[in-house]
């Protein structure tokens, strides 16, 4: 025999056994609901029995009752007593809470009408607009960066790169953002302006301040703007 027939072979055996368990499976419980029928069949015919007596002792109670009823004498209106009602008590009303505090009367707030500003209001706008002056000022104070690459220039005796001279004003002046990019791009807009020089070493570039002569050159011969 092949593999592939063996395998068939396994697979209907499994289904057998399965299929077999189902039948019992279903066998037991066809088997326990006909129980549970059979004793719900029994409790439904004693409670139809118990229907019929129940049935019988009503019709005899009914018909002895009114003749009960019929040999006993009306009673006469004299006969009849009114049931005397007790008097209710009156809700006795509420005192009034003497330790309850009187209200105190709470004195109206008079608001400002919208869209206009009180003294308070005035004085902070005055001492914002004096802050702002002031820090314009002193932002205008300040030396320009292109002021400080030329001074640093001066100052140096030797060639600076880019790098160095953006280190070395940052050291210098902490509270200001001071970047490589920015500081490159300055020394180039300087050397086309002729008011700095650029050397090249290898593939580095190093800046140094123009002579006095030539930057004076080059500013007497640039056009002044109004």
């Amino acid at each position: 025999m092949t593999e592939t027939s063996l395998e068939i072979t396994d697979l209907k055996a499994q289904y057998t056994a399965q299929v077999a368990a189902d039948l019992e499976r279903n066998d037991k419980e066809q088997d326990r609901l006909r129980g549970e029928i059979e004793a719900l069949q029994g409790q439904l015919e004693a409670l139809q029995q118990d229907h019929t007596v129940l049935l019988d002792m009503r019709k005899a109670l009914g018909a002895a009752t009114p003749a009960s009823t019929a040999s006993k004498p009306a009673p006469s209106a004299e006969d009849v007593v009114t049931p005397s009602v007790p008097r209710q008590k009156t809700a006795a009303k509420p005192k009034a809470d003497k330790k309850a505090p009187a209200k105190k009367a709470t004195a109206k707030k008079t608001t400002a009408p919208r869209g206009s500003k009180t003294a308070k209001d005035k004085a902070n706008d005055k001492a914002k607009d004096a802050s702002t002056a002031t820090a314009a000022a002193t932002e205008a104070a300040k030396p320009t960066l292109v002021e400080l690459i030329r001074r640093h220039l001066n100052e140096q005796s030797e060639p600076r790169s880019a790098a160095e001279v953006a280190t070395a004003l940052g050291q210098a002046h902490p509270d200001r953002r001071i970047q490589t990019t920015v500081v490159r791009t300055t020394l180039e807009g300087l050397v086309a302006k002729s008011r700095a020089q650029r050397t090249k070493q290898g593939s580095s570039v190093f800046y140094t301040a123009a002579d006095t002569r030539d930057a004076q050159d080059s500013t007497q011969s640039e056009p002044t703007v109004s």
